[in-house]
C-alpha cells in the first residue's frame, strides 16, 4: 500500500491520500481524541500518536493537524504507519453518521439551496484539494455563516479564502448574499 502525502497551505496540517475511499458520504472533523471516541476508530488510532491534535476525514483523504511543538519529519512516518495498519486490518473508519450526513435531512429555502449547491459544486472540491472542507452553518440577514475544517481550520489563508474567494463567488451568483463570516463552533 502506498500513501501519498501533501503539504497544505496550513503548515500545521498535512494531507494523507491512501488511494482508497475513506468516507462514502460527507466528512468528519475531530478536534480531540475525546471527540473521536465511540465515533471513529481510525481517528482514535491517529490521536494515539503524540503530537496529533486534529483529524479530518474526507472522501479519499485524511488531514492530520500537529501540535506546533512537533515536527513533520518525526510525525509523518508514524501517521503513515498508523493509516496503513488500520486499513490493512480492514477496521472501520467511522461508526456513526457524520454531521454533514445528518444535516442533509433539513428543508431549505431556495436561497439556502443555491448557497449549498455553489458550495458543493464550486468551493468544496477546491478546498478539499488542500485537505479541508467548508461547512454551511446558516444564512441570516444576508450573512452566510460557514465553518472551516481540516487543513482550512487555523490556516493563515483562511480569512482570505472566505472573503476573497467564497464571499465574492456567492455574492456574484446570489444577490441576497451580502457577506460571509466564519461560524463560531
Amino acid at each position: 500500500m502506498f500513501i501519498q502525502t501533501e503539504f497544505t497551505p496550513n503548515p500545521a496540517t498535512m494531507r494523507f491520500i491512501p488511494g482508497r475511499t475513506l468516507m462514502e458520504k460527507g466528512t468528519a472533523n475531530f478536534t480531540s481524541a475525546q471527540a473521536a471516541k465511540n465515533k471513529s476508530p481510525f481517528a482514535q488510532r491517529l490521536f494515539a500518536i503524540k503530537g496529533v491534535i486534529g483529524v479530518f476525514l474526507g472522501h479519499e483523504f485524511v488531514t492530520v493537524t500537529r501540535d506546533n511543538d512537533e515536527d513533520w519529519q518525526v510525525l509523518q512516518p508514524l501517521v503513515i504507519a498508523a493509516i496503513m495498519e488500520h486499513l490493512q486490518n480492514e477496521e472501520p473508519i467511522i461508526l456513526e453518521k457524520t454531521d454533514s450526513e445528518k444535516a442533509e435531512k433539513t428543508e431549505d429555502s431556495e436561497i439556502i439551496r443555491k448557497i449549498k449547491e455553489l458550495l458543493d459544486t464550486r468551493i468544496r472540491p477546491a478546498v478539499a484539494m488542500d485537505g479541508g472542507d467548508i461547512v454551511f452553518c446558516g444564512f441570516e440577514d444576508g450573512v452566510v455563516y460557514l465553518h472551516m475544517q481540516g487543513a482550512c481550520s487555523g490556516c493563515p489563508s483562511a480569512s482570505i479564502t472566505l472573503k476573497s474567494g467564497v464571499e465574492n463567488l456567492l455574492k456574484h451568483y446570489i444577490p441576497e448574499v451580502n457577506e460571509v463570516q466564519e461560524a463560531i463552533e
